[in-house]
Protein backbone atom coordinates (compact mmCIF):
# COMPACT_ATOMS: atom_id res chain seq x y z
CA UNK A 1 0.00 0.00 0.00
CA UNK A 2 0.95 3.48 -0.70
CA UNK A 3 2.16 5.87 1.67
CA UNK A 4 -0.85 8.52 2.81
CA UNK A 5 -2.59 10.01 5.81
CA UNK A 6 -4.65 6.55 5.75
CA UNK A 7 -2.00 4.93 7.17
CA UNK A 8 -3.54 5.85 10.65
CA UNK A 9 -6.98 4.89 9.53
CA UNK A 10 -8.15 2.09 12.09
CA UNK A 11 -11.56 0.60 13.14
CA UNK A 12 -12.59 3.04 16.51
CA UNK A 13 -14.94 0.58 17.74
CA UNK A 14 -12.97 -2.49 17.60
CA UNK A 15 -10.01 -0.67 19.66
CA UNK A 16 -12.40 0.93 21.77
CA UNK A 17 -13.55 -2.63 22.84
CA UNK A 18 -10.08 -4.25 22.69
CA UNK A 19 -8.09 -1.30 25.35
CA UNK A 20 -11.44 -1.70 27.74
CA UNK A 21 -11.01 -5.69 27.85
CA UNK A 22 -7.60 -5.16 28.60
CA UNK A 23 -7.92 -2.29 30.70
CA UNK A 24 -10.55 -4.51 33.17
CA UNK A 25 -7.94 -7.41 32.86
CA UNK A 26 -5.21 -5.18 33.26
CA UNK A 27 -6.32 -3.55 36.44
CA UNK A 28 -8.64 -6.33 37.86
CA UNK A 29 -6.38 -8.88 37.07
CA UNK A 30 -2.70 -8.27 36.75
CA UNK A 31 -2.95 -5.51 39.48
CA UNK A 32 -5.67 -6.35 41.53
CA UNK A 33 -7.03 -3.34 42.33
CA UNK A 34 -10.18 -1.94 43.14
CA UNK A 35 -10.17 0.94 39.91
CA UNK A 36 -7.99 3.55 39.08
CA UNK A 37 -6.93 7.29 39.55
CA UNK A 38 -5.99 9.50 36.88
CA UNK A 39 -4.86 13.29 36.39
CA UNK A 40 -7.06 14.99 34.05
CA UNK A 41 -5.79 18.16 32.56
CA UNK A 42 -8.42 19.10 30.05
CA UNK A 43 -6.32 17.91 27.32
CA UNK A 44 -7.05 15.11 25.19
CA UNK A 45 -4.99 11.97 26.18
CA UNK A 46 -5.63 12.16 29.52
CA UNK A 47 -9.35 12.85 28.89
CA UNK A 48 -9.44 9.94 26.58
CA UNK A 49 -8.02 8.30 28.81
CA UNK A 50 -10.34 8.45 31.71
CA UNK A 51 -13.54 8.08 29.19
CA UNK A 52 -11.54 4.34 28.58
CA UNK A 53 -11.18 4.06 31.72
CA UNK A 54 -15.08 4.68 32.17
CA UNK A 55 -15.76 2.04 29.62
CA UNK A 56 -13.93 -0.87 30.91
CA UNK A 57 -14.31 -0.17 34.62
CA UNK A 58 -17.65 1.90 35.00
CA UNK A 59 -17.64 5.45 36.45
CA UNK A 60 -18.05 4.52 40.05
CA UNK A 61 -14.06 3.17 39.63
CA UNK A 62 -12.68 6.10 37.93
CA UNK A 63 -11.85 8.71 40.47
CA UNK A 64 -10.10 12.00 38.97
CA UNK A 65 -8.09 14.40 39.90
CA UNK A 66 -7.43 18.33 39.13
CA UNK A 67 -3.97 19.46 40.08
CA UNK A 68 -3.36 23.29 39.37
CA UNK A 69 -1.05 24.66 39.68
CA UNK A 70 0.33 29.05 39.67
CA UNK A 71 1.32 28.56 36.06
CA UNK A 72 -1.62 26.72 34.94
CA UNK A 73 -4.24 27.92 32.12
CA UNK A 74 -7.41 28.69 33.60
CA UNK A 75 -8.91 26.45 30.93
CA UNK A 76 -7.60 23.66 32.25
CA UNK A 77 -9.20 23.27 35.65
CA UNK A 78 -12.43 24.02 33.10
CA UNK A 79 -12.18 21.59 30.33
CA UNK A 80 -11.08 18.74 33.25
CA UNK A 81 -14.34 19.26 35.21
CA UNK A 82 -16.30 19.41 32.55
CA UNK A 83 -14.73 16.36 31.46
CA UNK A 84 -15.31 14.80 34.77
CA UNK A 85 -19.42 15.94 34.72
CA UNK A 86 -19.80 14.04 31.10
CA UNK A 87 -18.34 11.07 32.63
CA UNK A 88 -19.85 10.99 35.33
CA UNK A 89 -16.76 10.63 37.64
CA UNK A 90 -15.89 11.87 41.26
CA UNK A 91 -13.24 13.81 40.70
CA UNK A 92 -11.00 16.32 43.48
CA UNK A 93 -9.17 18.99 43.38
CA UNK A 94 -6.04 19.65 44.75
CA UNK A 95 -3.90 22.74 44.52
CA UNK A 96 -0.29 21.74 44.38
CA UNK A 97 1.32 25.39 44.58
CA UNK A 98 2.08 25.26 48.30
CA UNK A 99 3.98 22.05 47.66
CA UNK A 100 5.63 23.34 44.72
CA UNK A 101 6.50 26.75 46.87
CA UNK A 102 7.59 24.89 49.56
CA UNK A 103 9.78 22.77 47.44
CA UNK A 104 11.67 25.68 45.85
CA UNK A 105 10.33 25.35 42.40
CA UNK A 106 9.20 28.59 42.01
CA UNK A 107 12.17 30.41 43.31
CA UNK A 108 14.97 28.19 41.35
CA UNK A 109 12.99 28.69 38.36
CA UNK A 110 12.98 32.28 38.58
CA UNK A 111 16.69 32.49 39.65
CA UNK A 112 17.70 30.42 36.17
CA UNK A 113 15.94 32.99 34.40
CA UNK A 114 17.63 35.66 36.04
CA UNK A 115 21.10 34.15 34.36
CA UNK A 116 19.66 35.40 31.45
CA UNK A 117 17.30 38.23 32.39
CA UNK A 118 18.55 39.78 35.38
CA UNK A 119 15.01 41.92 34.99
CA UNK A 120 12.73 38.99 35.75
CA UNK A 121 10.73 39.43 38.64
CA UNK A 122 7.68 39.05 39.49
CA UNK A 123 3.97 40.09 37.28
CA UNK A 124 6.73 38.25 34.81
CA UNK A 125 5.93 35.42 32.35
CA UNK A 126 8.00 32.99 30.68
CA UNK A 127 8.86 29.83 28.42
CA UNK A 128 11.31 28.16 26.74
CA UNK A 129 11.41 27.01 23.02
CA UNK A 130 13.52 24.95 19.94
CA UNK A 131 14.59 26.87 17.00
CA UNK A 132 13.00 24.95 14.14
CA UNK A 133 14.75 21.88 11.72
CA UNK A 134 12.60 22.82 9.13
CA UNK A 135 14.99 25.41 6.99
CA UNK A 136 18.26 23.85 8.54
CA UNK A 137 19.22 21.25 10.98
CA UNK A 138 19.39 22.02 14.77
CA UNK A 139 21.08 21.79 17.38
CA UNK A 140 18.58 21.21 20.37
CA UNK A 141 19.76 24.27 22.49
CA UNK A 142 16.41 25.97 24.30
CA UNK A 143 15.86 29.33 23.84
CA UNK A 144 14.38 31.52 26.71
CA UNK A 145 11.75 33.79 26.21
CA UNK A 146 10.09 36.37 28.94
CA UNK A 147 7.59 38.70 28.56
CA UNK A 148 7.51 41.85 30.94
CA UNK A 149 4.33 42.87 32.33
CA UNK A 150 3.82 45.65 29.80
CA UNK A 151 3.81 43.08 27.29
CA UNK A 152 7.65 43.34 25.76
CA UNK A 153 9.24 39.86 24.64
CA UNK A 154 12.52 38.83 24.75
CA UNK A 155 14.21 35.69 23.74
CA UNK A 156 18.04 34.58 24.18
CA UNK A 157 19.73 31.31 23.83
CA UNK A 158 20.19 29.66 27.63
CA UNK A 159 23.31 28.64 29.17
CA UNK A 160 23.61 25.07 29.99
CA UNK A 161 23.70 25.49 33.66
CA UNK A 162 20.75 27.48 33.70
CA UNK A 163 18.74 25.90 31.15
CA UNK A 164 19.76 22.18 33.21
CA UNK A 165 18.32 23.98 36.45
CA UNK A 166 14.81 25.80 34.99
CA UNK A 167 13.95 21.73 33.64
CA UNK A 168 14.96 20.07 36.97
CA UNK A 169 13.27 23.22 38.66
CA UNK A 170 9.80 22.82 36.15
CA UNK A 171 10.23 18.62 36.45
CA UNK A 172 8.96 19.01 40.03
CA UNK A 173 5.47 20.12 39.03
CA UNK A 174 4.81 16.54 37.23
CA UNK A 175 6.44 14.52 40.21
CA UNK A 176 4.01 16.44 42.97
CA UNK A 177 1.44 15.55 40.12
CA UNK A 178 2.21 12.03 40.53
CA UNK A 179 2.50 12.02 44.27
CA UNK A 180 -0.64 13.12 44.57
CA UNK A 181 -2.10 10.37 42.67
CA UNK A 182 -0.48 7.83 44.17
CA UNK A 183 -1.72 9.31 47.66
CA UNK A 184 -5.36 8.91 46.20
CA UNK A 185 -4.95 5.61 44.94
CA UNK A 186 -3.22 4.32 48.23
CA UNK A 187 -6.38 5.29 49.71
CA UNK A 188 -8.54 4.06 47.19
CA UNK A 189 -6.68 0.78 46.66
CA UNK A 190 -6.61 1.86 43.29
CA UNK A 191 -4.18 2.27 40.13
CA UNK A 192 -2.77 5.07 38.79
CA UNK A 193 -3.67 5.34 34.70
CA UNK A 194 -0.73 6.96 32.50
CA UNK A 195 -1.68 8.97 29.64
CA UNK A 196 1.38 9.42 26.98
CA UNK A 197 0.32 8.69 23.38
CA UNK A 198 2.94 6.88 21.22
CA UNK A 199 4.42 9.76 20.12
CA UNK A 200 5.12 10.97 23.86
CA UNK A 201 6.27 7.41 24.71
CA UNK A 202 8.75 7.13 21.91
CA UNK A 203 10.08 10.15 22.21
CA UNK A 204 10.41 10.70 25.80
CA UNK A 205 7.99 13.04 25.97
CA UNK A 206 7.59 12.84 29.90
CA UNK A 207 9.81 13.08 33.31
CA UNK A 208 10.77 10.03 35.10
CA UNK A 209 9.14 9.84 38.10
CA UNK A 210 6.63 12.41 37.04
CA UNK A 211 3.95 11.82 34.31
CA UNK A 212 6.29 8.79 32.92
CA UNK A 213 5.75 6.93 36.17
CA UNK A 214 1.92 4.92 36.13
CA UNK A 215 0.71 1.21 36.16
CA UNK A 216 -0.72 1.36 33.12
CA UNK A 217 -0.99 3.18 30.23
CA UNK A 218 -3.53 2.41 28.13
CA UNK A 219 -2.82 4.48 24.79
CA UNK A 220 1.01 4.14 24.74
CA UNK A 221 0.24 2.52 21.22
CA UNK A 222 -1.37 4.86 20.03
CA UNK A 223 -0.60 7.98 17.49
CA UNK A 224 -1.77 11.34 18.75
CA UNK A 225 -3.72 11.42 15.44
CA UNK A 226 -5.54 8.18 16.81
CA UNK A 227 -6.19 9.53 20.44
CA UNK A 228 -8.13 12.35 19.00
CA UNK A 229 -10.04 9.65 16.81
CA UNK A 230 -10.55 7.96 19.63
CA UNK A 231 -12.05 11.26 21.47
CA UNK A 232 -14.49 11.90 19.32
CA UNK A 233 -15.74 7.92 18.90
CA UNK A 234 -15.99 8.20 22.87
CA UNK A 235 -18.08 11.31 23.09
CA UNK A 236 -15.29 13.77 24.74
CA UNK A 237 -16.83 17.23 24.93
CA UNK A 238 -15.98 19.03 21.53
CA UNK A 239 -14.16 21.77 23.85
CA UNK A 240 -11.61 19.43 24.57
CA UNK A 241 -11.02 17.86 21.10
CA UNK A 242 -10.92 21.61 19.68
CA UNK A 243 -7.95 22.89 21.81
CA UNK A 244 -4.45 22.72 20.74
CA UNK A 245 -2.01 20.19 22.42
CA UNK A 246 0.30 22.35 25.00
CA UNK A 247 2.45 21.75 27.60
CA UNK A 248 0.49 23.74 30.32
CA UNK A 249 3.92 23.81 32.54
CA UNK A 250 5.38 27.44 31.62
CA UNK A 251 3.82 30.81 32.69
CA UNK A 252 3.55 31.80 28.62
CA UNK A 253 1.48 29.43 26.60
CA UNK A 254 3.49 26.66 24.95
CA UNK A 255 3.16 24.27 21.99
CA UNK A 256 4.19 21.03 22.30
CA UNK A 257 5.80 21.87 18.60
CA UNK A 258 7.61 24.97 19.92
CA UNK A 259 9.09 23.05 22.78
CA UNK A 260 9.41 19.44 22.05
CA UNK A 261 8.59 18.37 18.20
CA UNK A 262 10.22 19.02 15.27
CA UNK A 263 6.51 19.38 13.66
CA UNK A 264 2.18 19.52 14.56
CA UNK A 265 1.36 16.27 15.52
CA UNK A 266 -0.12 15.03 13.09
CA UNK A 267 2.49 15.41 10.45
CA UNK A 268 4.83 14.00 12.98
CA UNK A 269 2.79 10.78 13.64
CA UNK A 270 3.07 9.85 9.71
CA UNK A 271 6.71 10.76 10.31
CA UNK A 272 6.94 8.56 13.16
CA UNK A 273 4.57 6.01 11.22
CA UNK A 274 7.34 5.75 8.67
CA UNK A 275 10.17 5.75 10.66
CA UNK A 276 8.89 2.80 12.45
CA UNK A 277 8.11 0.90 8.85
CA UNK A 278 10.81 1.91 7.10
CA UNK A 279 9.23 4.12 4.78
CA UNK A 280 11.54 6.58 2.84
CA UNK A 281 11.55 10.39 3.52
CA UNK A 282 10.85 10.98 -0.97
CA UNK A 283 7.66 9.09 0.11
CA UNK A 284 6.42 11.17 2.97
CA UNK A 285 7.38 14.25 1.55
CA UNK A 286 4.07 14.92 -0.78
CA UNK A 287 2.17 13.81 1.75
CA UNK A 288 3.01 16.01 4.36
CA UNK A 289 3.95 18.96 2.73
CA UNK A 290 7.64 19.04 2.98
CA UNK A 291 10.84 18.09 0.79
CA UNK A 292 12.77 14.93 0.91
CA UNK A 293 15.34 16.97 2.93
CA UNK A 294 13.30 18.66 5.40
CA UNK A 295 11.76 14.99 5.92
CA UNK A 296 15.21 13.71 6.28
CA UNK A 297 16.04 16.06 9.15
CA UNK A 298 12.96 15.12 10.91
CA UNK A 299 13.78 11.33 10.32
CA UNK A 300 17.37 12.31 12.03
CA UNK A 301 15.95 14.47 15.04
CA UNK A 302 13.12 11.28 16.00
CA UNK A 303 16.45 9.05 16.36
CA UNK A 304 18.22 11.90 18.43
CA UNK A 305 15.60 11.76 20.54
CA UNK A 306 15.38 8.14 21.30
CA UNK A 307 18.75 8.14 21.68
CA UNK A 308 19.04 10.98 24.25
CA UNK A 309 15.46 10.10 26.18
CA UNK A 310 16.48 6.10 26.21
CA UNK A 311 17.02 6.95 29.84
CA UNK A 312 13.71 7.93 31.24
CA UNK A 313 12.78 4.17 29.94
CA UNK A 314 15.04 1.87 31.73
CA UNK A 315 14.54 0.77 35.24
CA UNK A 316 16.55 0.87 37.87
CA UNK A 317 20.37 -0.72 37.07
CA UNK A 318 21.33 -3.94 39.26
CA UNK A 319 23.78 -5.80 39.81
CA UNK A 320 21.97 -9.21 38.87
CA UNK A 321 18.63 -10.16 38.75
CA UNK A 322 17.09 -10.02 42.01
CA UNK A 323 13.65 -12.37 40.53
CA UNK A 324 13.49 -15.39 38.62
CA UNK A 325 10.08 -15.99 36.63
CA UNK A 326 10.42 -19.49 38.72
CA UNK A 327 10.24 -17.53 42.20
CA UNK A 328 6.82 -17.36 43.95
CA UNK A 329 5.63 -13.59 44.17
Amino acid sequence: MAFSKDVLSFDRPAEVARIATWFKAGVMGTLKKRGVVIGLSGGIDSSVCAALAVKALGPDKVFGVFMPEHHSAGESLDLGQLLATSLGIQAVTENIAPALEGAGCYARQDEAIRVVFPEYTTGWKSKITLPSIIDSDRLNVFQLTVQSPSGELKTARMPLASYLQLVAATNDKQRVRKMMEYYHADRLNYAVVGTPNRLEYDQGFFVKQGDGTADIKPIAHLYKTQVYALAETLGVPEEIRRRPPTTDTYSLPQTQEEFYFALPYDRMDLCLWAVNHQVPAAEVAPVIGLSAEQVERVFKDIASKRRATRYGHLPPLLIEPIFHETNEM
